[in-house]
C-alpha cells in the first residue's frame, strides 16, 4: 500500500513502546516484522511517560529510526515523546493522518492509542507512516519545530 506518498522505507530499527500489552499492540509489532523492520521494545512495563521518553531517546539518539508509541489514548505516550530533542510524534487515528504527518510535519515516531484503534486500522496506519516520505518543499516549516 502506497497511499500517495510515494516512498518506501527500507528495512530499518523501529523503536516500540506502550504501557500495556494488549492483542493491538501484538499485531502492531507483528506487522512491523511483517514488513521486514527490526522491532527493539523499549520501555517495556513502564509507565506511559517513561515509555515515551525511551522511544523517543531511542530516535534522537539514532539507536532506531522511527518510533512507534501506544498507551490508552495515544496522547500521553505523544507529549512524552515530544519532551525529547529531536522527536517530532504524531498521534495518528487513520491512515491518511499519518501520512499528513510524515508528509509535512517529518514525523519519527507514531502514537496511537488502545482505546479506539483496531488492528486492522493499526496496520493501515503503519503502513502509510511507513511508506510515506517527507515533501521536500516542508523542510522550512518542519525546522520550525525545533
Amino acid at each position: 500500500m502506497h497511499g500517495g506518498g510515494g516512498g518506501t522505507l527500507n528495512r530499518v530499527r523501529i523503536a516500540f513502546g506502550t504501557d500495556e500489552q494488549t492483542e493491538l499492540t501484538s499485531a502492531i509489532t507483528d506487522e512491523l516484522g511483517r514488513l521486514g523492520h527490526e522491532v527493539v521494545v523499549v520501555g517495556g512495563g513502564a509507565q506511559w511517560p517513561d515509555v515515551g521518553r525511551a522511544v523517543g531517546r531511542a530516535v534522537a539518539g539514532g539507536q532506531a529510526q522511527r518510533g512507534v508509541v501506544c498507551c490508552w489514548t495515544g496522547t500521553g505516550v505523544s507529549m512524552a515523546a515530544n519532551k525529547v530533542d529531536g522527536v517530532r510524534a504524531a498521534l495518528c487515528t487513520d491512515a491518511e493522518t499519518a501520512r499528513g504527518a510524515r508528509r509535512w510535519n517529518d514525523a519519527n515516531v507514531l502514537a496511537m492509542g488502545l482505546r479506539l484503534t483496531s488492528p486492522e486500522v493499526a496496520r493501515e496506519i503503519i503502513e502509510a507512516f511507513l511508506d510515506t516520505d517527507t515533501d521536500a518543499g516542508e523542510q522550512e516549516n518542519v525546522a520550525k519545530l525545533g
